[in-house]
C-alpha cells in the first residue's frame, strides 16, 4: 500500500494518504472535497537516479528514462 500525494480541488489542501490501490477515491480530510493526484516533490527514475526534467506525471513526459 503506497502513500500518495493529493491536492483538494475545493480548498487547495495538499496531503499524503495511505491507499490500497492508486485508483482509490480519496476525499480531502479538511473539507471533504474531491481530490486529484499531486505530482510534486523529488522524482527518481527506475535506476534510482534523480531525473532533472521529470514532472512525475508520466502521461505528459513519456516516462522516466
Amino acid at each position: 500500500m503506497p502513500f500518495l500525494q493529493y491536492k483538494c480541488a475545493a480548498c487547495g489542501n495538499r496531503f499524503e494518504e495511505l491507499v490500497a490501490k492508486h485508483t482509490d477515491k480519496v476525499l480531502c480530510p479538511k473539507c471533504g472535497g474531491e481530490t486529484t493526484r499531486d505530482y510534486t516533490g523529488t522524482v527518481y527514475s527506475s535506476t534510482g537516479k534523480q531525473s532533472k526534467a521529470c514532472s512525475g506525471n508520466c502521461k505528459t513526459c513519456g516516462g522516466c528514462r
